[in-house]
């Protein structure tokens, strides 16, 4: 078990939200489903109330505790992608399954929990130590939902996608 885990709050659905989570990464699994063993103001007893789950060897807690804190962009996980394909295979899945697309590779799932889909390559670019070449890289990325490999590296050179 980790030292830290990231405990998630959710307000409902709280093993919907981790089988769909393991079902988008892959070598990812639910570890552990805690019901209620007694009845108590947050639920009867039997309701699903922790889940615990690793997604590409990240644990996590989900925890089904009701309405009162919503998800926030203050709390977001950034998936780094190696390609394009990845990481539109990633933007897919969640936009599939009730996800909004937000500005600059972000994304809510259906849950409300936000996730940053990136390129691995737009790290590297925009740390370019030709500052013009960082900027271009970082000026195209603040103009895309989506973000495209292909299109930060033209800007980045200078050249239109």
């Amino acid at each position: 078990m980790q030292k830290i885990m990231p405990c998630l709050w959710y307000a409902k659905e709280v093993e919907e939200a981790a089988r769909l989570y393991t079902s988008i990464f892959p070598d990812s699994r639910i570890t552990r489903i805690t019901t209620l063993p007694s009845d108590t103001p947050s639920g009867p007893a039997g309701t699903v109330k922790i889940v615990d789950y690793v997604l590409l060897g990240q644990s996590f807690t989900a925890f089904c505790g009701g309405p009162l804190d919503p998800f926030n962009h203050a709390v977001s996980f950034t998936v780094y992608c190696d390609d394009q394909a990845e990481l539109d295979r990633y933007w897919n899945a969640f936009l599939q399954h009730g996800g909004t697309a937000q500005q600059c590779g972000w994304l809510k799932d259906r849950y409300g929990l936000y996730w940053q889909i990136m390129p691995k390559r737009l790290g590297e670019l925009i740390s370019d130590p030709d500052r013009a070449k960082a900027r271009r890289a970082c000026d195209a990325m603040l103009t895309m939902v989506k973000l495209d490999i292909a299109q930060l590296e033209a800007a980045a050179e200078g050249r239109s996608g």
